[in-house]
Formats: C-alpha cells, structure tokens, sequence
C-alpha cells in the first residue's frame, strides 16, 4: 500500500534526534523512505494533478488557502502550487515531501516565510517564489538546502541580507528582479562564489558598491536593466571575466569610466540603449573582442554629435555588424543634427578635419 505526505512527516518527526543538521536529516529522509516503501505513492490532493510516473505534482488556478501536504504522494520530487490564495507556508507542511527537488510557488499570496521552513526538504535545489507578497526574510532561511537556483522575482523586497544565505552558497542562479532593491550589500554576494546568473533588473539600485561582484569569478549572466544607476565604479567587473551577458539598459548612465570593460574578452552581448549616454570614452569597446552579431545596443541614447563622438563614429563604422540597428543610433545634438544617424556624419559635420 502507498503512503502520503502525513506518514512521511510522521516518520520524520518520531526520531527529532537527526533534526539538527542537514546531513543527518538527510539519512533520516532515506531511512523513512525505505520504511514506507518504494511506492509511496499516495492519493492526489484534491484540486491538483499527479503525474506518478515523473514524481511531480501541479495545483495551478485552484481555490487553495493551504499548502496542499494533505494527500501529497511522499515520493514527490516535483511540485508546483500557483495563482492560488495560499499565505503561509511551514516546515511541517513541506517535510510531508522530504524527497522534493524543485518547488515553484510563483503567484500566490506569501507573505512570509519561517527560518526553518526548508528544513524538512534536504535535496531541494530549485525554488521559485515569482510574483508572491514577500517584504522581508529571516536569516538563515536559505541555510537547509543546497539550493542551487533561487528566484525571488516580483515580490515586495525593500533589501536583500547576506544573513540569508549559508557562506560559501551553492547557489548559480539568482533572480532579485521586479522588487524594490535600493542597494546589494557586497557582503551578500561574497557568500555566491558559484554565481553564473544573477538577475537584479527593475528594482531601484542607485549605486553597485565596488569590489562587490570581484568573488563572482563564475559569473557569466548580469542583469541590472532598469534601475537608477548613474555611474559605475571604473573596476566594477575586472575580476568577472566570464561575463557573456551584460544588460545595463534604462538606467541614468551618462558616462562610463574608460577601464569599466577591461578583461571582458568574453562579453557577447552587451545592452548600453535608453540611457543617457552622449560620448564613450577612446577605447571602451576595444577589448570586446566576441560581441555577437548586433550583440551591442546603443539605441535610444542622447548622442552628441560633435568631436568628441569620434571613437564611436569610427567604432561604427569598423564594427557595424556588431551594432543592433547601427544605423538608428541617431545624434541628439547639436540642434543641426539632431535625427541625423551618427553613421550618415561625415567628417566635415563633426569637426574632424584638420
């Protein structure tokens, strides 16, 4: 006979002495799944689907207040519960699936979450909490699982805590975006080392600290689109050299340092379009030797057509495959010019003859 998420929790909570840490909690985790069984396939909750064959259980648009552990096949590995009502989630809830690898909550009604309520779930690697009420979180909440994917996309966060996450964090990717994100603490990031992705895109950044990204050595992915960044530390990615994304749009840049891309030989697309960007220093791009095919945006800039356009006038004009819509890259100013496509500009209009 099958069991359900209660016979499991029941097991797990009989012997708490293997509660203490993840490694004992892990072999309690097994030691109750051989005892219940192999099937240990239980009934369905009421309103989700099971799909026996792949572990995974999917509640999506029902009229859930609870955390459905009731009726949950022990041997889950796979849940899904969205667009529901739910507002709590507990340890106790979640233990009734202690086999559990990814969890994807994304568009419910959370609000908070206990520090220990990873606990009961050891395996976990992949949780999603898209689009939920989240304000805040308690230190340590993160330090139970070895998670390895983490979004917190679109939720209420006004700062993130370092206090989150165990040191040295397995996690690769990170996604903060959509919440209200004022600054990143660098003392967060150092806990990332194994950081290939992180998303911070459409919060409220006005600064990154310098020397906050230099542990992510592995990072390859960097989203900081649509936040109020105006300037950027001159060394800010000089020991991220892995980067192959960069998305730096819709923010308030109006210069960048001349060194800020040094090292990023390995930068394929790079996103610079609705800032307000009027020159680039001599030599910024040069060292961007694998830009994809129109890998560069410099859209929807307000250019400034004089002599001091010039390294971007003739970077064009070398590289315009590199360059997405190169030819409405358009000058600002002067009031002569303004409209004109910067490529269209001879020599004479910019000044540049000797």
């Amino acid at each position: 006979m099958g069991t359900d998420g209660a016979d499991m929790t029941r097991c797990l909570t009989d012997v708490p002495l293997f509660s203490e840490t993840m490694a004992p909690r892990l072999l309690l985790v097994l030691l109750c799944s051989t005892l219940l069984g192999p099937g240990a396939t239980g009934a369905c909750p009421a309103l989700c689907q099971c799909y026996p064959r792949r572990a995974e259980v999917v509640c999506s648009g029902v009229p859930l207040t609870e955390f459905p552990s009731e009726g949950l096949p022990a041997n889950t590995t796979m849940l899904t519960v969205q667009y529901s009502n739910i507002t709590a989630i507990s340890e106790l809830q979640l233990s009734a699936t202690p086999l559990l690898e990814g969890l994807h909550l994304y568009g419910n009604q959370l609000r908070s979450l206990s520090p220990d309520v990873l606990r009961g779930v050891p395996l976990l690697h992949t949780l999603d909490l898209t689009g939920n009420r989240l304000a805040d979180l308690p230190a340590g909440v993160f330090g139970h699982a070895a998670l390895t994917t983490l979004v917190l996309k679109n939720n209420l966060m006004e700062a993130a805590e370092a206090e989150w996450f165990p040191d040295h964090s397995s996690l690769t990717w990170l996604d903060l975006s959509g919440n209200r994100l004022t600054g990143l603490p660098a003392t967060l990031l150092h806990k990332l080392p194994h950081l290939e992705s992180l998303d911070l895109s459409h919060n409220r950044l006005e600064k990154i600290q310098a020397k906050s990204l230099d542990t992510l050595v592995k990072l390859e992915r960097l989203n900081l689109q649509g936040n109020k960044l105006v300037r950027l530390e001159p060394a800010l990615f000089h020991h991220t050299s892995n980067i192959t994304n960069l998305y730096l749009t819709n923010n308030r840049l109006e210069t960048l340092p001349p060194s800020l891309f040094q090292g990023l030989g390995h930068l394929k697309v790079l996103g610079l379009e609705e800032n307000q960007l009027g020159h680039l220093p001599p030599g910024l791009l040069d060292q961007l030797s694998s830009l994809d095919e129109e890998g560069l945006d410099l859209t929807a800039n307000p250019w400034s057509c004089d002599q001091k356009v010039e390294y971007l006038w003739r970077w064009l004009q070398k590289n315009k495959g590199k360059a997405f819509l190169a030819d409405t890259v358009r000058c600002a100013a002067p009031l002569p010019l303004a409209g004109r496509a910067l490529l269209s500009l001879t020599e004479s209009e910019l000044n540049l003859e000797s």
